[in-house]
């Protein structure tokens, strides 16, 4: 074990050398590391004489059995790495991981907001206020839009075709895409113009359409901020940020029968895969509904 030990050492040290991993990383590698080097010596075994059959049987024992599929990948991951290592290193000829499976992860469904949530988050900022008048435009183009944070906060007049009702978005890797407004939305964008916007800015001037209190462009953070404080006066529950409204958005879109190309346009996904993960959030509502509204639910 003293062997082990000593190779884990430096396995670790190889690891803040090379990544730069931050302390509770390298803590997690050692844990790990240490955890299947105990589980091989009571096999009569040593880390650089796993084999293949080792591996799988360390995955199958009582304990590793216990883990989540979450924490089966992160223990593949870390022993994928330390035995690349070693035979980089020169310690190993084969690599006793290479032809094992990490378990496949489902994607987590994404937060999201009923619609009577968002409608209480809509309304709750105090829209006599220029800025917060800001803010109640904001959070009516992002939930009509679908917009990332990053692409909310960088609109700028050019990009908002009032007339049309539409709004040019540059999005991930400088792709442009056309997105709608939506009338409620275009109607508190221009109650926003009208009256919030000249009041924040007062003889200063700014190409920004949702400009910070002194002209420049927006944080995501203190748009986050600001939502979480209206999600609280709101009264909602759930934790609430500026991409759970992103989600929202998509998830009544398609709860409502939108088509899932549509959806994926409008959220600038360039692949359908990316945007099928709406389709588990609609059938989620369809359980809940039958069963809460069927005799027999």
């Amino acid at each position: 074990m003293a062997g082990d030990a000593d190779i884990i050492d430096r396995y670790i040290d190889a690891l803040w050398l090379e990544k730069g991993l931050s302390d509770n990383s390298l803590q997690a590698y050692r844990r790990d590391l240490t955890a299947w080097a105990a589980w091989l010596e009571g096999e009569g075994g040593s880390l650089l004489g796993a084999s293949r059959a080792d591996v799988l049987g360390y995955l199958g024992s009582a304990g590793s059995r216990r883990k989540s599929a979450r924490s089966t990948a992160r223990l593949m991951s870390c022993l994928r790495g330390f035995y690349r290592y070693q035979v980089r290193e020169g310690r190993l000829q084969e690599d006793p991981v290479a032809d094992i499976d990490a378990p496949r992860l489902g994607r987590p469904l994404p937060k999201s907001l009923s619609e009577a949530d968002v409608e209480a988050l809509l309304d709750a900022p105090d829209t006599d206020d220029p800025l917060e008048l800001r803010d109640r435009a904001m959070m009516e183009v992002l939930y009509a839009s679908g917009l990332r944070i990053t692409e909310l906060v960088s609109l700028r007049f050019a990009h908002v075709g009032l007339s049309q009702g539409v709004m040019r978005v540059v999005g991930k890797g400088d792709k442009e895409r056309l997105v709608p407004l939506g009338e409620e939305a275009l109607n508190w964008l221009q109650r926003y113009l009208r009256y919030g916007r000249p009041a924040m800015l007062a003889d200063g001037e700014s190409d920004v359409l949702f400009p910070s209190r002194r002209g420049r462009m927006m944080t995501r953070q203190t748009f986050w901020h600001r939502i979480k404080q209206y999600t609280l006066r709101a009264g909602i529950r759930a934790e609430v940020s500026p991409h759970t409204l992103r989600h929202a958005f998509a998830t009544h879109l398609v709860n409502h029968g939108a088509d899932l190309r549509v959806v994926q346009l409008l959220l600038g996904h360039s692949d359908l895969s990316t945007t099928q993960i709406y389709t588990h959030v609609a059938r989620e509502r369809m359980k809940s509904l039958h069963s809460a509204h069927h005799p027999r639910g």
